[in-house]
């Protein structure tokens, strides 16, 4: 039996992108169900797990990242602007619509649409939170453009809101996070940890 993974992450991260396709890969080698769950990180899973927006970071903090971004884009060979045009830029949209996606079109459109979301922001320095952005998105995956309409539903903002409770609950307190059995993964430097605890699982 194969085991399924939660997939916490916000469509604004660049450690999101730079882990998403890895992920991908990993889930399918292993024939692991990922669950698709953008989340709320900024105004909800930070205030209530100590987390800081980047601008209210120390500086050191800030400089870091950067530091931290280049080294990995270069490691994974994962173009990357670590200063892109938009940013910061508000995730929410882009993120209801990966839940819109996701409940109308499957798991697998999903993790493409939050795949080209994420590169749009990080290496087309493309606004997310623009909705002709998105909409172009979209087409370029090849899924109906009411599916705008369909982020904008009651059952995707409450699902929304619930996955972002339900990143809480499991004790997530950034992203991207991987969950397995309860089992926190957290940043896309785990990724090997996830690889292995997958492989374990199938030699069980």
């Amino acid at each position: 039996m194969s085991l399924a993974i939660d997939y916490y992450f916000a469509p604004n991260s660049p450690w999101a992108y730079l882990g998403h396709q890895r992920f991908r890969d990993i889930a399918r080698q292993h024939g692991a169900e990922v669950r698709v769950l953008p989340v709320d990180l900024g105004g909800r899973v930070f205030p209530l797990t100590g987390g800081l927006p980047l601008a209210k970071r120390a500086p050191q903090r800030q400089a870091y990242r950067l530091l931290e971004l280049r080294r990995w884009s270069e490691w994974l060979d994962a173009p990357l602007n670590p200063t892109p045009r938009y940013f910061p830029v508000n995730g929410d949209d882009a993120a209801r619509l990966i839940i819109a996606v996701d409940l109308q079109d499957g798991t697998e459109a999903a993790m493409a649409l939050a795949g080209a979301v994420m590169r749009a922001l990080w290496v087309d320095e493309r606004n997310i939170a623009d909705e002709a952005t998105l909409a172009e998105l979209l087409k370029a995956q090849g899924l109906q453009l009411s599916r705008l309409d369909d982020a904008h539903t009651q059952r995707v903002h409450l699902r929304y809101e619930e996955d972002s409770q339900r990143a809480i609950d499991a004790g997530v307190f950034g992203a991207p996070s991987y969950v397995i059995d309860g089992e926190i993964f957290w940043g896309q430097d785990r990724l090997d940890f996830v690889e292995r605890r997958l492989q374990r699982h199938k030699e069980i």
